[in-house]
């Protein structure tokens, strides 16, 4: 009696001396997404990068699992994020790249995963780009905006509106701009030019870097962007600036919800032109300006994991690191990244890129980090981020609501890397649409002329006015087109997608 009396004493002050978190996150992770912008397949060290070098998501694949044949939902961003937050193709609402100005995309009666996640408990964050659109109607930049992340689940928001390379540049805390004096009231405008900072394609003389027809609008830290804006002075952001400006806030997020399980959404600029890296990270790689923002993106994610190592996090979060795209080289901005990409190979030897119905349009580069569940490996499953939603709902014990995700699968099992199972149909959304079926890759016809913004972005979009069939496990380069040759293929998967776009 006396020694069980003896062991009850010790386990009693071994457990009241547990810090709380500890306990308290035993059940469930916290959920970090890491999204990268236009980050290709090949454009990390692990996937065989040339030219730059990416430690901090190399140490995350060798001490999780690397995914060979993951993909973002469509080949462009805004659809991208749409079907991440939402489990639904973007198609289903005609989203497509938007406006700096545009409103908010998601309805806020639709379930999404921040609010899933909310259900079971979690402090839900975002910090980065949004470009899911905002408020209702016009927006009034001098006023809480009343449509954005706080309606579609997020209880902190800390945003780039659109992206770097659109009006406003300004970021927005909780959907109010920071910094904003009022007596210096904000105006957008998309289309009417207005006066109020100057045009690049007047005084292409302040420029850092020159652009094409399409960005030459306000001129802000010396980039000319899309549309025209006046006012906001001191709110103006310093492109050189916002990598440590939203690493800060995402690492602030997480020190604040140390007690709680949280879903962080950091959602990094990089690699998205205007690609301006802060003189911390110039001349870091071998590619300019494009090698150096990859460096720099893979510090900001040192930066996260340092972050949540300090805290005593790391091994109880769940770090879902990937991009919303394939990789770009010519997007809008003269950087010489054609030039200067050398023998590295943005999409990893497959063909296509951002804007593409081929391969590396879709295909991310995608890592799964959980030390206290998940093995170091590597994963051939053929997955989508579309259905995050209902495999992380699988994890927190949340079911999915009827109407909700409607695209969404429960794939769990695969993404933690103790199933090889994927998908049997695979859904690749661009200007016309790719669809896999095992490692048979169709893509349906298209017979409109490539428009001429795509042209100059030196990218074949895939249109074709004739069906389009690849066996990737023999010509992963998408090269030879069989389509002639297996008929019966191509009819079951034409039949399978038209299914999908009919549902």
């Amino acid at each position: 009696m006396r020694v069980l009396y003896c062991f009850k004493i010790i386990f009693f002050g071994i457990f009241c001396c547990m810090p709380f978190k500890a306990y308290t996150q035993s059940t469930n992770p916290n959920i970090v997404i890491i999204y990268v912008d236009d980050l290709g397949y090949g454009d990390i060290g692990v996937n065989g990068a040339i030219g730059v070098e990416t430690p901090h998501i190399d140490t995350l694949a060798k001490n999780g699992l690397n995914f060979t044949d993951a993909h973002c939902s469509a080949s462009t961003c805004t659809p991208s994020r749409y079907s991440l937050l939402t489990g639904s193709y973007a198609f289903r609402n005609n989203a497509e790249i938007l406006e700096g100005d545009a409103p908010l995309i998601i309805n806020p009666n639709m379930g999404t995963l921040p609010k899933m996640l909310q259900k079971a408990g979690y402090k839900t964050g975002v910090v980065g780009k949004w470009h899911l659109g905002l408020g209702k109607g016009k927006i009034n930049w001098n006023e809480k905006i009343p449509l954005g992340p706080e309606e579609v689940g997020f209880d902190y928001s800390f945003l780039i509106p659109a992206t770097g390379d659109r009006v406003p540049c300004v970021f927005l805390e909780n959907q109010k701009v920071v910094g904003l004096d009022p007596n210096d009231p904000i105006t957008v405008s998309y289309g009417t030019r207005i006066e109020g900072y100057p045009w690049g394609f007047q005084r292409p003389e302040l420029l850092k870097q020159h652009t094409d027809p399409y960005h030459q609008g306000a001129i802000i830290n010396g980039i000319s962007r899309i549309g025209y804006m006046k006012g906001g002075k001191d709110a103006l952001w310093v492109d050189e600036n916002i990598p440590f400006v939203l690493t800060d806030k995402a690492n602030a997020f997480i020190n604040n919800n140390t007690n709680n399980p949280f879903f962080l959404y950091f959602a990094l600029h990089d690699i998205h032109q205007p690609r301006i890296a802060n003189i911390k990270f110039v001349e870091s790689s071998t590619m300019g300006p494009r090698g150096d923002v990859i460096a720099q993106m893979d510090w900001c994610v040192g930066q996260i994991t340092e972050a949540l190592e300090k805290q005593g996090l790391l091994d109880n979060t769940l770090i879902i690191f990937t991009s919303d795209n394939g990789p770009i080289l010519d997007d809008g901005y003269l950087d010489y990244a054609r030039e200067l990409v050398g023998d590295h190979k943005p999409g990893g030897g497959y063909r296509g890129s951002k804007y593409s119905a081929y391969e590396a349009g879709t295909r991310m580069p995608t890592v799964v980090h959980w030390p206290k569940e998940v093995k170091p490996g590597v994963s051939n499953a053929l997955l989508s981020q579309v259905d995050l939603y209902a495999s992380l709902a699988s994890l927190v014990n949340q079911k999915v609501a009827k109407g909700d995700a409607v695209d969404s699968q429960n794939f769990l099992a695969s993404w933690l890397g103790k199933s090889d199972k994927g998908r049997k149909f695979l859904l690749e959304e661009s200007y016309t649409y790719g669809f896999r079926m095992d490692n048979w890759k169709y893509i349906k016809p298209k017979e409109a002329p490539v428009p001429n913004w795509i042209v100059q972005k030196f990218v074949d979009p895939g249109f074709r006015p004739e069906p389009q069939l690849f066996n990737l496990a023999e010509d992963p380069s998408e090269s030879k087109n069989i389509a002639s040759k297996y008929p019966k293929i191509v009819a079951k998967m034409e039949a399978e997608l038209k299914e999908i776009l009919e549902k």
